[in-house]
């Protein structure tokens, strides 16, 4: 066997690996924690598109979100309602990220898709704007990987409209958070990293 479908082979599985931990992390996470009440209705229908980055640097990641921009825009909501755009290979650094996120939503405009399609985001070291490192609440948008969320704003919409409490979605997670506890988060085993592990390094500077 040739060392290229070698490679080929070992990256579909590789890839494997990823989708089942997002799948692990919003199962258990997102969904029994209810952190998001829109998001078990699209897992159970199959509506959620798992997209792997295979980019090694944010020029690579902006062609890989522009094809998945484009093809959730195309696609029939009622196969593919929103996308989970996974990146293991780089943006390890949370601020090398959130830079990023300014790329990705001129991106929207470039194709002519605001107000049609948002981006939200999720990082393995997120940190909300005037919280330290080990607040327990980060852990609300910290996933296993770098993760750029695609979503139509017509279902988003739909989504607020049949749960009219939304707007306090935001306050209702912390206090969940808070109430798990940073021992709580870890016995999820979500692959996220939970606040208060020090095994990795990260800035303590306000971000987000």
């Amino acid at each position: 066997m040739s060392e290229s479908v070698v490679s080929s082979v070992d990256l579909v599985a590789r890839d494997a690996i990823v989708v089942q931990d997002m799948v692990r992390w919003l199962e258990r996470a997102v969904i029994d924690l209810n952190l998001c009440p829109f998001a078990k209705g699209v897992h159970v229908k199959g509506q959620i598109h798992y997209a792997v980055s295979h980019a090694t640097d944010g020029r690579g990641l902006l062609q890989d979100l522009q094809r998945e921009l484009e093809a959730l825009a195309e696609a029939s909501p009622e196969k593919r309602d929103t996308t989970l755009l996974m990146v293991p290979d780089c943006m390890e650094d949370f601020l090398d990220f959130n830079d990023f996120l300014e790329l990705a939503d001129e991106m929207l405009d470039v194709l002519d898709l605001g107000g049609i399609l948002q981006i939200a985001s999720f990082h393995p070291q997120f940190q909300f704007d005037g919280t330290v490192l080990d607040d327990i609440t980060n852990a609300t948008n910290r996933a296993p990987y770098p993760t750029l969320h695609l979503i139509r704003e017509e279902s988003l919409d739909a989504a607020v409209e049949a749960f009219p409490e939304a707007e306090m979605i935001y306050e209702r997670n912390m206090e969940v958070l808070r109430k798990l506890g940073p021992e709580g988060w870890k016995a999820l085993d979500v692959g996220a990293r939970c606040p208060m592990q020090h095994d990795q390094p990260s800035s303590d500077k306000d971000k987000a």
